[in-house]
């Protein structure tokens, strides 16, 4: 095949220290020229000092005793942890021969920060790149893509409306070059958490507490970051995993339909690739607590603090931090902390998976519907953060819970080609391992190639 650029391992993207000292810091250099392609080499949780970027949520904001742990995507090249798996997926396709470089164009089916890192990896090695996405999403996704040298393929519809994309982009099947970066479907997704974003969690809480993982929160969406849950419960067994949708859009929840403006997440649909033996509870959270949640963060954090952390910046020092679905898994993590009556030693870790740089968009649109709300501080603080009603957290751990989403997983992934055999093989935690396994052999391929590379100049 054609030399592309190459790029790191999953080990190498877990701990960046254990890259040869010369790429290391080349990608270290690289930071202020993002289309570098050494910023392949800084696609990882952890910052120049080697420690997992997170910020530890302050009580006067969470109300509850337990360390909340927010992990932060938006130092990630592109500005999202969502660059992870669109490169391994690429990554992996170019070791297998699925992408060739100089003859393929690849497709990324998304709401966003999936393409948009689609978009970003695919120009740093050098494919063109269409992105299929609703129309409905933040013009910031679109910007960035753009910017990234993408194209843009419009779906109808909006976040809920994945399914629209999912057709759409079985068209491009058509023809042999087009190779489709499938969030939703490829193991690719589901290894990169499970590795890099689950032992990075498992580090992070050693700082805190007594040290481990009471449990582990994220917004469904492509289902991979929940990943990191089946890796959490490799080392503690009692961990709990709690999914989050929106209660516009209570598809795990109840098999619900509606539309929602949590962009990244409530898809319709249990992905190929939700291990759902590991998911403990589905949680919902109304989609404008959200937005209300980063409002009051992004813009009215001098006087929450006046109201909840006087003489302090404890709020104003997360502004930038967040976007939308951070703000989800925020207010999810804070009531299933109340909900298990965890105390000062127990660490819930989540993540940001972007920030707030591609949202001002969504306040606009806030503002619009509500007008200001300087004046209603606290109210919006106590919706937001405080009232959650106790009926929206199922506990999905029963056996009749796991048939329902066995079988609504069935009906969505048959009527894309996926057999009966295949998907029932996904009903074994012996499947979810053995493709966790592969990590290995696919890292030491790349090495190979990299090796190869390297000689070829």
């Amino acid at each position: 095949m054609t030399a592309s650029v190459g790029g790191p391992t999953y080990n190498e993207m877990l701990d960046p220290a254990s890259l040869p000292g010369a790429i290391e810091r080349a990608g270290r250099a690289s930071w202020a020229d993002e289309l570098n392609a050494a910023n392949l080499y800084n696609i990882t949780w952890r910052g120049g000092d080697g420690q997992v970027r997170h910020v530890c949520l302050p009580r006067e904001l969470t109300g509850v005793d337990a360390n909340i742990i927010v992990m932060l995507g938006k130092h990630f090249p592109s500005g999202s942890h969502k660059v992870g798996p669109a490169y391994s997926t690429l990554m992996e396709g170019e070791l297998s021969g699925e992408i060739e470089p100089g003859a393929s164009r690849i497709i990324g089916p998304s709401t966003g920060n999936f393409g948009i890192g689609v978009a970003y990896v695919a120009r740093l090695k050098g494919y063109p790149a269409t992105v299929v996405m609703p129309e409905g999403m933040s013009r910031e996704r679109y910007e960035r893509i753009r910017r990234y040298g993408g194209e843009l393929d419009l779906t109808p519809g909006s976040e809920s409306d994945v399914i629209l994309v999912l057709e759409r982009t079985e068209t491009y099947k058509t023809d042999r070059n087009n190779k489709i970066l499938a969030q939703f479907e490829l193991l690719p997704n589901y290894r990169f958490h499970r590795f890099v974003t689950g032992r990075s969690a498992l580090s992070v809480a050693q700082r805190y507490g007594d040290g481990r993982v009471a449990a582990f929160v994220s917004a469904a969406g492509s289902a991979g970051t929940l990943a990191a849950g089946d890796e959490i419960k490799q080392v503690f067994v009692d961990a709990t995993v709690c999914v989050l949708e929106p209660k516009e859009c209570s598809t795990l929840f109840n098999n619900g339909r509606g539309t929602h403006r949590i962009e990244g997440i409530g898809d319709k649909m249990v992905t190929l690739i939700h291990n759902v033996l590991t998911t403990d509870y589905v949680m919902l959270v109304h989609d404008d607590h959200c937005v209300i949640g980063l409002d009051l963060i992004e813009r009215q954090a001098k006087r929450l603090e006046q109201l909840i952390a006087p003489g302090t910046r404890k709020i104003s020092e997360l502004t930038g931090l967040f976007g939308i679905s951070g703000i989800c898994n925020i207010l999810g993590s804070i009531r299933l902390a109340r909900h298990l009556g965890l105390s000062r030693e127990h660490n819930i870790v989540t993540v940001a998976t972007d920030g707030f740089d591609r949202y001002p968009s969504v306040l606009e649109d806030l503002k619009a519907r509500y007008g200001s709300l300087e004046s209603r501080t606290r109210e919006c603080f106590e919706s937001a953060f405080r009232n959650a009603p106790a009926n929206e957290i199922l506990d999905v751990r029963p056996r009749e819970q796991k048939q329902r989403l066995f079988s609504y997983k069935y009906d969505v992934w048959s009527r894309f080609g996926y057999t009966a055999s295949y998907l029932q093989a996904m009903q074994s935690q012996t499947f979810w391992d053995t493709e966790y396994s592969k990590i290995r052999s696919i890292d030491e391929s790349l090495l190979a190639l990299r090796r190869g590379l390297q000689n070829a100049c």
